[in-house]
């Protein structure tokens, strides 16, 4: 069982986890049933199978292996999850980004070729049709911008923003967090970054 992948990404993410700056409560009035540092090691093993909420509840409560690295006594509702990933500093993500790098890269090891890109997402379930037949504007826009290392597609920075900005606005913020990640000796991007500067 040792061998099995999401054991080991257990393992990682929780050893990554308890590394990082993150209480194990969010506050001293919180219930203390689950620590934030299960159930942020729940999320990213989520994100990992690639699957809903509601299904990865469900999912857990047949892997007893990952149930007893957790120390979970009980499965928590997919709201739980949720209302955790809500709240959750982008901050934190840095710093355990920062130590998942270690595990893929040597020390002093560059980035061959990072590529840039940007993809917009609306929150609104109302289709353009639906918007353009009553009038009403889609709104709660959400354009998020990232680099990946295409050699190990490892994702080393990402910015997002609520604005409909042009990317070109963000790609120097977004070039050095890429560099305080791993330093690249490329950086790739399309015509949208096109800018004299």
């Amino acid at each position: 069982m040792k061998s099995n992948k999401y054991i080991k990404f257990v393992d990682i993410s929780l050893e990554t986890v308890q590394s990082s700056r993150l209480k194990l409560y969010s506050c001293k009035y919180s219930k203390h049933v689950y620590t934030q540092h299960q159930l942020l090691v729940l999320v990213l093993l989520k994100e990992y199978i690639s699957t809903d909420y509601r299904d990865f509840v469900e999912l857990i409560d047949l892997m007893s292996d990952v149930k007893e690295k957790l120390d979970l006594n009980e499965i928590p509702h997919y709201t739980t999850l949720q209302k955790f990933m809500s709240r959750v500093p982008s901050s934190l993500f840095n710093i355990i980004l920062s130590r998942i790098l270690k595990l893929f890269y040597l020390r002093g090891e560059n980035s061959s070729i990072t590529a840039i890109d940007a993809t917009g997402f609306t929150s609104s379930y109302a289709s353009h049709y639906y918007s353009r037949r009553t009038g009403k504007l889609r709104r709660n826009f959400l354009k998020t911008l990232i680099s990946v290392d295409t050699k190990k597609k490892i994702i080393l920075g990402w910015k997002i923003s609520q604005k409909t900005d042009h990317e070109i606005k963000h790609a120097n913020a977004l070039i050095r967090q890429s560099n305080k990640m791993r330093r690249s000796e490329c950086y790739v991007m399309d015509k949208e970054y096109d800018s004299e500067k």
